[in-house]
């Protein structure tokens, strides 16, 4: 387990070096800088500006600096901004988009699976039109279609909820909504089509045969076999909701990492939109490692590769509750389930 992980964190850390790399790379190659041309200022502003942020300096020399300032989690100064830093707007922008994005999180994941469950259970019949339907247009319909919807009769017209902010908890129901549904619709459909391959095996007719109740079937062997591909994809979610949707919070009046983010292109602030993109990778990154660390514990049957000395007490006692009542079931899920 300990190789494994350590293994997993030397390849995050490769990959976060790439994203730093490409991106930094990719800035730097669009025409222009983000101050005004040298005609249009006094003499030897423009040069000393350059000079102050290194911009003076070969790319390999400002990419090198770079590298230096990251490992003392140094993200440099706003160009645009006199006095603050990257990090002061990571620190005021990122605790609102995390609120914003667990709770939409958290809608996502139990509606979308309560849909999902329910659709597969009464397959081609009306709940299971009735949940896909909703499914469908979640998919459809953009966020920010969704968001202008939202205003519009929720809060322009009928008065319920506030148009823009971040005042209250009431501010955040029309975001939430909003940024949630399409991640929503997506695990539901994903829960649907797992449940039903996982409803056709073998081990579930046999589990049936056997007398058990249709509670401990569905929830015993069904769900926890069928929400493995859910987990897969659910990291990459996390990330993009935790992290602030750009044009929700845009729409929304909500100064969160998107804000930041948006910004921070339009004023060509190379520092801001480097650490945007390496704190938004990182926490990606993050995720998937997560992800990759669960699959042990949500189905015991899955090996990590190169685990096969003993686990230290810590991982067996976790790994110990996730078992529980498993190898009372192994004569029912042996050669079924995923």
């Amino acid at each position: 387990m300990l190789r494994y992980i350590f293994k997993r964190f030397l390849i995050s850390l490769f990959t976060l070096w790439v994203v730093i790399t490409f991106t930094f790379a990719l800035m730097h190659s669009i025409p222009g800088n983000p101050f005004a041309k040298e005609g249009t200022m006094p003499p030897g502003v423009y040069e000393n500006l350059l000079k102050h942020y290194n911009l003076d300096k070969p790319l390999i020399v400002q990419y090198g600096i770079y590298l230096k300032n990251l490992t003392k989690l140094d993200f440099g100064p706003s160009l645009k901004s006199k006095s603050i830093t990257v990090n002061y707007y990571i620190k005021n922008g990122f605790p609102k988009s995390m609120h914003l994005g667990a709770q939409a999180l958290a809608v996502a994941i139990s509606i979308g699976l309560l849909l999902g469950i329910i659709a597969a259970l009464n397959h081609n019949k009306w709940p299971d039109y009735l949940s896909m339907m909703v499914s469908i247009i979640g998919i459809s319909v953009p966020g920010f279609i969704l968001a202008t919807v939202l205003i519009e009769y929720l809060s322009v017209q009928n008065n319920i909820f506030p148009v823009a902010g971040w005042k209250s908890w009431l501010h955040t129901i029309l975001p939430t909504i909003a940024l949630s549904v399409m991640t929503l619709a997506f695990i539901a459909r994903l829960m649907r089509s797992s449940m039903l391959e996982v409803l056709g095996q073998d081990y579930i007719k046999t589990a049936k045969a056997k007398g058990l109740s249709g509670s401990t079937v569905i929830f015993k062997h069904a769900i926890r076999n069928a929400i493995l591909p859910v987990v897969t994809v659910l990291g990459i979610n996390a990330a993009n909701l935790v992290t602030g949707s750009f044009i929700i919070e845009q729409i929304f009046g909500i100064a969160g990492t998107g804000e930041m983010f948006v910004r921070s292109i339009f004023n060509r602030d190379y520092p801001v939109i480097l650490g945007s993109a390496v704190f938004y990778s990182s926490i990606l990154i993050f995720m998937n490692f997560l992800v990759d660390i669960a699959y042990t514990f949500i189905d015991p049957r899955i090996k990590i590769a190169g685990s096969d000395k003993p686990d230290g007490w810590f991982t067996t006692t976790i790994k110990n509750l996730f078992r529980r009542n498993w190898d009372n079931n192994n004569s029912l899920s042996a050669g079924g389930g995923k």
